[in-house]
């Protein structure tokens, strides 16, 4: 890729991370589209690393205070919301390991990625609807509610299904406001972040470090934060929906593409 796709790549990734529309969908389809170069290992990596740095300079504080709490154990609300969000990454990183492969062969296809955007913004919109009507802030969080948005967050590795989208959509159907739906997935997706972007930099070679790969480092690092800002201020007063439409309309155009595009 040249300087100028790996930025705009970037800003892709930033985006899409953490606002609920599927980085992995946009990471297949913006190529598909525009005719780019499908990125490669050093840039999967870099993006990967870009957007770890951006969840982690806005949430730093609270994983501090989370692992204080929870090298104490469980006898403290800010220690229990540690544990929980340690056993509800599990899901997610089993499935990961086990069929990453898999889906990296059979599952980006852009016509099925498409289906994937509108069924899971309906998905979305339906548990922002009508979800549970008990509002539970971050540290009334209880084990089940952990569980059944880490059991969720394991079927964002199908491109299209947005890791954001899912586990916010699953928080919200327990009763969680959106803030703190967004809070949790947030802090959620950093393990997992963080352990895709480990198993990828190892198998990099140490001459794949260039210009490119901090450029890209630098630019989802920088619009992943500032997605992060956005979405928190903007559910604090709004709902879904605007995401739900951008959902629907990209999977409608997708597959009108793919099925009369030629």
């Amino acid at each position: 890729m040249n300087l100028f796709e790996g930025i705009f790549m970037g800003i892709v990734q930033g985006l899409t991370e953490f606002l609920p529309v599927s980085s992995s969908a946009h990471l297949v389809l913006v190529p598909w589209l525009f005719g780019f170069e499908t990125p490669g290992l050093v840039f999967d990596v870099a993006l990967h690393v870009g957007t770890l740095l951006a969840v982690v300079a806005y949430f730093w504080r609270e994983w501090l205070q989370l692992i204080q709490a929870g090298s104490r154990g469980w006898g403290t609300s800010e220690g229990k919301l540690f544990w929980f969000l340690v056993l509800a990454t599990i899901p997610g990183a089993v499935v990961g390991w086990f069929l990453e492969d898999i889906v990296e062969t059979t599952l980006r296809a852009p016509l099925l990625i498409g289906l994937l955007l509108i069924v899971m913004g309906l998905v979305l919109y339906a548990a922002d609807r009508y979800g549970a009507l008990v509002v539970k802030r971050l540290l009334d969080i209880r084990f089940a509610d952990a569980m059944v948005i880490g059991f969720s967050q394991a079927l964002a590795i199908m491109p299209g299904v947005s890791r954001s989208g899912i586990t916010m959509a699953a928080a919200r159907a327990r009763g969680l406001e959106r803030g703190t739906a967004a809070r949790f997935s947030f802090l959620l997706s950093t393990p997992i972040i963080f352990g895709a972007g480990l198993m990828q930099l190892i198998k990099m070679n140490p001459a794949d470090f260039s210009l490119s790969f901090a450029v890209g480092v630098f630019t989802s690092a920088a619009v992943g934060f500032l997605a992060i800002k956005f979405l928190i201020a903007w559910v604090s007063t709004r709902n879904f929906n605007v995401f739900v439409a951008y959902r629907i309309i990209l999977g409608l155009t997708v597959i009108g593409i793919s099925l009369y595009g030629g």
